[in-house]
């Protein structure tokens, strides 16, 4: 397995993992709202019902997020190695390893420190179509591309 197929299932099983996560919280919202609703303790019962609602909207949004990052994770071809920089490309620069795919952070596979970075990110937009050799200059930052894959 390449580097690049590496990072690429690091940061699906990180995705996976984190929406399992989210999906139990739900589930444990879900019931402790269940119990709630059979407590008659008047203010104070509605008052806990509603953060739990509110904690329960708050869960769904991040759950969203998150199912869409991996949607266009998984849309990824680890496969392909293109010559310019394309959405899934793993690129070597001059500042450390990036990989374009959607906004993950910073993971470390084999001994390597990778930043997952969205292709709309003000420095995804400016490596979008470079190949080696290429400059992206950002907040007086030169990422010089190394190499692509």
């Amino acid at each position: 397995m390449t580097l690049k197929q590496k990072i690429y299932h690091h940061y699906l099983r990180l995705i996976s993992d984190k929406v399992n996560a989210l999906q139990q919280v739900l589930a444990d919202l879900k019931e402790s709202g269940a119990n709630e609703t059979k407590s008659t303790a008047g203010d104070k019962h509605e008052t806990a019902l509603a953060m739990l609602q509110i904690e329960q909207a708050n869960t769904r949004a991040q759950l969203k997020e998150l199912l869409d990052q991996k949607a266009v994770l998984e849309k990824i071809n680890p496969l392909l190695s293109p010559s310019v920089v394309v959405n899934g490309s793993l690129i070597k620069t001059s500042h450390g390893w990036l990989y374009l795919s959607t906004a993950l952070g910073k993971a470390m596979v084999e001994n390597i420190t990778v930043t997952a970075l969205s292709p709309q990110s003000p420095l995804g937009i400016k490596l979008m179509g470079l190949s080696v050799s290429g400059v992206a200059e950002i907040n007086n930052n030169r990422y010089i591309i190394e190499s692509i894959s």
